[in-house]
């Protein structure tokens, strides 16, 4: 019997050893499975089809021993197990399902779920891929992305992930119940797909085009007239259903709204997004939706009724690809970041007020507010030179108007002089007529029909680097801002080939921003010293993009009160696909004309600032804005400097919590699930959040109000009052008093 347990044991060692690298294949009728251990808490699913295209890897990019595991084999099943999980596959229904180190189940794979279809994509062969997998009563879902649907919890609501301005699509979630899943690919994903589709007609009173707007990516684009869409849908059965709208179109437009039944379940004023989800609680039968869209939308509405299934969906593959990590929110991100690269430290000064416009016109103005800060004695560290300052040599020609900017570095020197850093915008699109458009044209770098860079093709990449660097870089700027990176739309890459025109630009969809980055990334490795490295901000981010040390923002959008709400939302959704660095445009970008004199609207704006001095990054800017806070009334100005001022005090807290996002893959912004995963009401809260290990943050997104309820989770010690040091028991509603000079904040006792 000895020798029996000592072979059996020598067998398990030696599948550990052989199968480290290339993963426990198993063969089911479908094809044949992978299951590979990446470390102690992931493992990665792979259903292999015939060669496509030869796509890079983009997000595993981390080389990481490893982990030990063990294979073992019965008449029903296949267990193959780390320290921290395991996966065991059921040779009856050839599903997997998942299980924490002490057992539990976190989840399966549905039976029939898989889903691995031979497809076309401009002629080439592809696959249409999905799964299914079967969940836990309890369970609440976060990540996918920043989102403008204002969903926090996202369990059984349909996404479309694909990439906009306002919106980052990165395939990441995670559980209260203990897991993360990465779906690896990088094209658009449909996050629990619908089955029930109904095109909206438009309604008979169409009214006429708009007058013509300028768009983030520069050429003239129409705006659109809102246009009314009318129709019935019928579902099978009471129950809570998923609804995404699709509006059919790319461009700016005036918001979007769902009306079921006469009863309005969404709206929004988002210019940019060309789907929107929602929920709604339904009964069987037949209901009229009216939905707003623009002129010329093919406006289709989609449902599904949520149950206890997750579905990624994906219309363009190479193969199946998941990773399932096992453990704590905070244990999730640090594996992701294990295998997908570690956060890049970021600057102290990072970490203080930025001071951002749509625009600074000149030289003489940017360095005059400059001064104007440095005579008031308002604290910040960095000035933001928004696009146009290449005036008519054309977008993005990497040159200055020589009018308006007549010595761009002695204005970089003298913003250095007065102790300042000074960030710049920079595109990937350069337009054509100009002699660097016409040379990359030539040369074959666009994205064909496009003015924007091929940054698949590698030639293409490390031209527009050192032109990039030897006209821009060479000037002494601290911080990049890489706008539109989607590219602007990601319609872009649709019906056309990328890297040199041989790969459809369907297959890297999403990871436009992704490659962008890294483009830039490697090059300043190369140009400046590890110390010195630039702070980016850039609008778009996909899964790994951490490792580039990107800040993202939440792109061009306005500064009414709900989307202040959808903007926390969206950030939060951020946070837990694990991209840690990120903001929004405190104020709005699109702000009202009577900005300067609105009491209103500045009631707004200082909430916006009050909740930015607890975000990763404090930043104001807007569209035609002179964001300063001298140019409004003396109580805001009041306001917003001592908000600044409390950013400042903050900042030692604020770099301690940060170097633990780079050195034990921490989160900063912390989504309740993060410190509160077994607390059904924190669970349920979708603006307030953790700011670190001590603060929670509980931001006021409504107008007028003298108090405002707070829900303070579930902690022994209690909380205490950031402002007046009163104590309160956790896991309770509290109504605290509020005025204009602050929003509640609440500090966890240990």
């Amino acid at each position: 019997m000895k020798r029996i347990i000592f072979c059996l044991a020598a067998a398990i060692m030696l599948l550990s050893c052989t199968e480290k690298q290339s993963g426990v294949k198993i063969k089911t009728s479908e094809g044949t499975l992978i299951v590979t251990a990446m470390t102690d808490n992931a493992i990665r699913v792979q259903m292999m089809g015939k060669p496509t295209h030869n796509v890079e890897e983009l997000v595993f990019t981390e080389k990481v021993p490893s982990p030990e595991f063990t294979k073992t084999e019965d008449k029903s099943s296949i267990t193959v197990e780390t320290s921290k999980m395991k996966a065991v596959f059921d040779k009856s229904s050839e599903c997997l399902s998942f299980f924490d180190a002490s057992g539990k189940l976190l989840f399966e794979e549905k039976a029939g779920g898989r889903m691995m279809k031979e497809s076309e994509i401009m002629g080439d062969p592809t696959y249409e891929v999905s799964q299914s997998f079967l969940m836990q009563p309890g369970d609440h879902q976060f990540g996918t992305g920043q989102f403008q649907d204002g969903q926090l919890d996202i369990f059984g609501l349909s996404r479309r992930l694909t990439q906009n301005n306002s919106q980052i699509a990165s395939p990441v979630i995670i559980s209260n119940k203990g897991y993360g899943i990465l779906w690896h690919n990088y094209g658009r994903t449909d996050f629990n797909p619908c089955d029930k589709n109904f095109k909206i007609d438009i309604s008979p009173s169409v009214g006429s085009e708009a007058e013509q707007t300028i768009a983030a990516g520069g050429g003239r684009r129409l705006m659109r007239q809102p246009k009314v869409y009318e129709g019935n849908f019928s579902v099978d059965e009471d129950g809570r259903y998923a609804m995404l709208l699709c509006v059919g179109k790319e461009g700016a437009r005036g918001g979007h709204s769902i009306e079921v039944d006469g009863e309005m379940i969404f709206s929004d004023d988002n210019s940019w997004v060309p789907t929107v989800a929602t929920y709604a609680d339904l009964t069987a039968g037949t209901h009229r939706i009216v939905a707003t869209g623009s002129n010329d939308d093919s406006v289709e509405l989609q449902v599904r009724k949520v149950d206890n299934t997750t579905t990624f969906s994906s219309p363009v593959a190479q193969n199946l690809d998941y990773t399932v990590f096992a453990g704590t929110a905070d244990e999730v991100i640090a594996s992701y970041r294990t295998l997908t690269g570690p956060v890049p430290s970021m600057p102290d000064w990072a970490f203080g007020f930025i001071q951002c416009r749509e625009r600074y016109d000149t030289q003489t103005e940017l360095l005059e507010n400059a001064h104007g800060y440095k005579d008031r004695n308002i604290p910040v560290d960095l000035f933001v030179q928004d696009w146009k300052y290449w005036g008519d040599t054309g977008w993005n020609s990497m040159e200055f108007d020589q009018m308006k900017y007549p010595d761009a570095k002695g204005m970089v020197d003298e913003i250095h002089d007065l102790g300042y850093k000074i960030m710049i915008s920079v595109w990937s699109r350069v337009e054509h007529g100009t002699p660097l458009g016409d040379d990359i044209e030539a040369k074959g770098y666009f994205i064909p029909g496009t003015e924007w860079i091929d940054y698949f093709d590698p030639e293409a990449s490390q031209y527009y680097w050192e032109h990039f660097r030897d006209s821009l870089v060479v000037l002494g700027f601290d911080g990049w801002w890489f706008d539109a990176t989607e590219p602007d739309n990601d319609y872009e890459l649709l019906d056309r080939r990328v890297a040199d025109n041989t790969i459809p630009g369907a297959v890297y969809r999403n990871v436009y921003p992704l490659v962008g980055n890294r483009t830039m990334y490697e090059g300043f490795k190369q140009y400046y010293a590890s110390d010195k490295m630039p702070v980016v901000l850039t609008r778009s981010a996909f899964a790994g993009s951490q490792r580039y040390g990107v800040i993202t923002w939440s792109g061009d959008i306005s500064g009414g009160w709900d989307c202040l709400r959808r903007q926390i939302i969206g950030g939060l959704g951020q946070m837990a696909t694990g991209l840690p660095w990120w903001t929004y445009d405190a104020g709005g970008f699109q702000r009202p004309a009577d900005q300067y004199t609105s009491a209103e609207y500045q009631e707004a704006m200082l909430r916006w600032i009050e909740t930015s001095v607890f975000l990763p990054f404090m930043r104001v800017h807007g569209s035609g804005s002179k964001t300063e806070p001298w140019n409004y009334s003396n109580e805001t100005y009041r306001i917003y400097v001592d908000n600044i001022n409390l950013r400042y005090q903050l900042r030692p807290y604020i770099i301690e919590q940060a170097r633990k996002v780079s050195d034990e893959g921490y989160t900063l912004m912390r989504p309740l699930v993060f410190d509160f995963p077994h607390d059904e009401e924190a669970l349920r809260q979708s603006t307030e959040y953790m700011f670190g290990s001590d603060y929670l943050v509980c931001p006021v997104t409504k107008p007028r109000v003298k108090s405002w309820r707070v829900y303070l989770p579930v902690n022994e010690a209690g909380w205490k009052s950031f402002w007046s040091n009163e104590t309160y028991a956790g896991g309770q509603y509290v109504d605290v008093p509020v005025n204009l000079d602050a929003i509640p904040v609440f500090v966890r006792q240990k």
